[in-house]
């Protein structure tokens, strides 16, 4: 029970760890001028699909080796 606990409060703290950087490279991104993302090859109206769960997951898919076919194809 108590280590249920701990594990509990554990993923908490990454879980709440993750957002926060989540959320400052979102805010750093948004401070940027039109000129700055375009330099890195985005524009304001990407921001909010880079921090999507769908580009989550697909980051996460790629890194472990778990590519859809269609991302294959594409490439």
């Amino acid at each position: 029970m108590l280590s249920a606990l701990i594990s509990g409060l554990h993923n908490a703290k990454n879980a709440y760890a993750s957002w926060r950087r989540r959320q400052a490279a979102y805010e750093e991104l948004s401070s940027l001028d039109d000129r700055s993302l375009a330099d890195i090859g985005i524009r304001r109206s990407d921001i909010p699909y880079l921090f999507s769960r769908d580009v989550r997951d697909a980051a996460a898919a790629q890194a472990t080796g778990a590519v859809r076919k269609e991302i294959r194809r594409a490439a």
